[in-house]
Formats: C-alpha cells, sequence, structure tokens
C-alpha cells in the first residue's frame, strides 16, 4: 500500500489547508483557537478520531487528518498537534467541547486546557430558548447559515471530498465571532465566574466520561 506523505495540502477554498498526520513544524498560534472533530461515530471507546480542525479566527483553517498505520498514516502520532491541544497558554474555543475534549484526551493522551465552550455558553444566557446548536447560534447571533449536509459523511476515508473539507472548516470559522457574543451576554447576566467554573471543569468531566461514569451520574444523588 502507498503511504500517505506526512505534507501539508493547500485546498482550491483559498482558507482551508490540509494537513495529513500532523500539523507542520512551522507552524505557530497564540492566545486562541478554535477547534472542532470528526470521528467515525459518537463513542470513542469505538469510533476513531479522523479530523482536529483548528482556526486562530482570522480566516482560515487548518485540518489534520489523523490517518491510521493500517492505511498509510502516523495514527496518533502528532506531536505537533498534541503539543498545541495541551498547550496552557493557548485557550481552546470549541462548541460541545465536553465531546471534543474527551475524544482529544482519549485519542492523544493529553490533557486539553484550557477550555471554552459556547454551548455551555449558550445555555447558561440563552434560558429563553432551546436552540442551542451551533447552526442555530451561527444563525441567530451571527447571521450565518451553516449546511450541516456532510455531518454523518464517512470522515474515515483516506481522501476527503472538497465538501467535506468545506463543511469541518465551516464548524471552526466563526468560533471566535461566536465566543465574543457570548462573552458579552456572559457579562451582562453576571455569569462569567459560574461558566469560567464549567470551562475549568470540562477535562474532568470529559474523563469522567471516558471512564464510563456518565451514567450513573456520580453527582446524581440517587442510588442504584
Amino acid at each position: 500500500m502507498e503511504r500517505v506523505m506526512n505534507t501539508s495540502q493547500a485546498l482550491s477554498q483559498g482558507a482551508i489547508t490540509l494537513h495529513r498526520n500532523d500539523l507542520p513544524d512551522d507552524l505557530t498560534f497564540t492566545h486562541s483557537i478554535a477547534v472542532d472533530t470528526e470521528t467515525m461515530g459518537l463513542n470513542p471507546h469505538r469510533d476513531r478520531l479522523c479530523l482536529v480542525q483548528i482556526s486562530s479566527g482570522d480566516g482560515t483553517a487548518h485540518l489534520v487528518q489523523l490517518i491510521p498505520e493500517s492505511l498509510g498514516g502516523t495514527g496518533y502520532n502528532c506531536p505537533n498537534l498534541k503539543k498545541l491541544m495541551a498547550n496552557p497558554d493557548i485557550t481552546k474555543i470549541m462548541h460541545f467541547a465536553r465531546f471534543d475534549v474527551a475524544i482529544l484526551q482519549h485519542a492523544l493522551g493529553i490533557r486539553v486546557s484550557p477550555v471554552v465552550c459556547t454551548k455551555i455558553a449558550a445555555r447558561l444566557v440563552r434560558t429563553f430558548t432551546d436552540r442551542h446548536g451551533l447552526a442555530a447560534l451561527c444563525r441567530d447571533m451571527l447571521g450565518v447559515e451553516l449546511s450541516k449536509q456532510q455531518q454523518t459523511s464517512d470522515w474515515g476515508k483516506t481522501e476527503l471530498s472538497p465538501e467535506q473539507m468545506t463543511y469541518a472548516a465551516s464548524d471552526v470559522l466563526h468560533l471566535h465571532a461566536l465566543w465574543a457574543k457570548m462573552e458579552e451576554l456572559l457579562r451582562r447576566e453576571n455569569r462569567t465566574e459560574l461558566a469560567q467554573a464549567c470551562f475549568d471543569f470540562l477535562p474532568a468531566r470529559a474523563q469522567l466520561d471516558i471512564l464510563g461514569y456518565e451514567t450513573p451520574d456520580i453527582f446524581s444523588h440517587r442510588s442504584s
């Protein structure tokens, strides 16, 4: 089988760059990055991590495709990506961070911190609605329409389609702007400190999920 090279590929979309197996050595980020993941499913013990999307909020997206050794890649041997995700000086902006942090920590063997989550923020301040999905928030707060057509496509392929890459990038390109709106609402509703406490707990909550403590919930009073 032909081995997939660990090189970066500039795509025709312009603002999207695909990196196979790891981030390049000369790519740097500061302050904060938007992060999302694509997996083969929603069970981190069964379903592998396939793609990690990153944006620094400048309108560009970097997609890191993690290819198993059996398919010619290097698996989860991605030191630059691991270093970035674990960097304590770079805030990771996510939507539904509970899942993304869990899959990243489980697959890469790192602690992902610090993290902020636009979904948690939305649930804390947008109590007048149950519309807390990323597409709904981008539409309501940014006037941006996100397509979810590729959400359930096969992310395990070694060759991703342009449509898949465009979809994957869209999930991080607007997170900085969305988080800025959320920060304003958290301050307005006096819930910034509460939100931060929730964010600080996310790595531990994700570890509990990986260990199987989602059900039963160890914080529940009910005993079995």
